[in-house]
């Protein structure tokens, strides 16, 4: 009996089954009397128990840090540390799946885009149907807000349909300075190296077997994978488009991102959205998100002057 509660029902007990008064309980026990005779004048937190336990419910990849940002967002205002705990207690840990490869060599400051569409990131996921089927998921993604630009889901992305989904996010957002993407067929098509002279937008490609290089995408491919698509099972391709879309702008406008201070990639989008000067030029109103290091490999450049179209 180590615990004060222990020793509250081992004296209770006692009481009962002996007939003994509470000091010769705790005489025999070589219990505390003011410790048995505590009684805690913690305030009820059962409100905020449940409510903890339905957002974990609905978020169940999130840890206590996005959750307590959450109930902060509706008026519950908490220690972290007693969230923490009040989550310990109601066992809502986040399982981790598994480990990941960590990149090995020398590690050197990756360029960072200091506006909205100076750098688009591309990359595929792949996934399968209850039955076996398999699909692919192209993820555009903006390196500067962390925007998830496009979500496109498909039994088949070639080339051909990469550059049509530039095209329309083109119409929406602009050109953007540069795309950065691996070495896979679809984008070192033709298709691709023809959009790209007549769009005059630079392709960079990273080095071959190193996805640390295009570490944005890689990133929020990460939290894909283990928020939507390892908890869902999918059945057809219609049920994979609605809950890409729900889940794209949910993590847009809700899901708070630990790079950007906490704040939803839209918002923060907005807060450094370019403003007009005196003079009539342009500039960026300073943001809260730090400044990232991807480690790349020990070939190659991430120089300015070498993100050029290279196959």
């Amino acid at each position: 009996m180590v615990t004060p509660a222990a020793r509250r029902e081992a004296v209770a007990h006692l009481r009962v089954a002996f007939e003994v008064s509470e000091r010769r309980a705790c005489s025999t026990l070589g219990a505390d009397r003011t410790s048995i005779r505590y009684r805690s004048s913690r305030l009820d937190d059962a409100s905020i128990r449940v409510r903890l336990r339905e957002l974990a419910a609905i978020r169940r990849r999130f840890g206590y840090r996005r959750l307590h940002i959450l109930l902060k967002r509706e008026g519950i205002i908490m220690n972290h540390k007693k969230l923490r705990r009040l989550y310990r207690e109601e066992r809502l840990q986040v399982r981790r799946r598994g480990g990941r490869k960590r990149a090995l060599g020398t590690r050197a400051p990756m360029t960072l885009p200091q506006g909205a569409n100076q750098r688009w990131s591309l990359d595929f996921l792949s996934d399968a149907f209850a039955d076996g089927r398999r699909f692919r998921i192209l993820a555009i993604v903006d390196d500067f807000t962390r925007e998830c630009l496009a979500l496109v889901p498909d039994t088949s992305l070639p080339g051909l349909r990469v550059v049509r989904e530039l095209d329309g996010l083109i119409v929406s957002r602009g050109h953007p300075a540069m795309c950065v993407s691996d070495n896979g067929t679809e984008f070192t098509g033709m298709a691709i190296l023809r959009w790209s002279q007549e769009a005059r937008v630079e392709w960079h490609y990273i080095a071959p077997g190193k996805p640390q290089q295009n570490a944005f995408v890689e990133s929020f491919n990460g939290r894909l994978r283990d928020e939507l698509l390892n908890e869902t099972l999918f059945t057809s391709i219609a049920q994979v488009r609605e809950a890409l879309a729900i889940w794209k702008d949910d993590y847009n406008t809700i899901r708070p991102h630990s790079a950007l201070d906490n704040l939803p990639p839209a918002v923060f989008a907005k807060l450094s959205a370019p403003a007009m000067q005196r003079d009539g030029t342009l500039r960026y109103i300073e943001g809260s998100a730090p400044r990232p290091v991807a480690p790349p490999s020990q070939q190659g450049s991430n120089e300015v002057r070498t993100l050029l179209i290279a196959g």
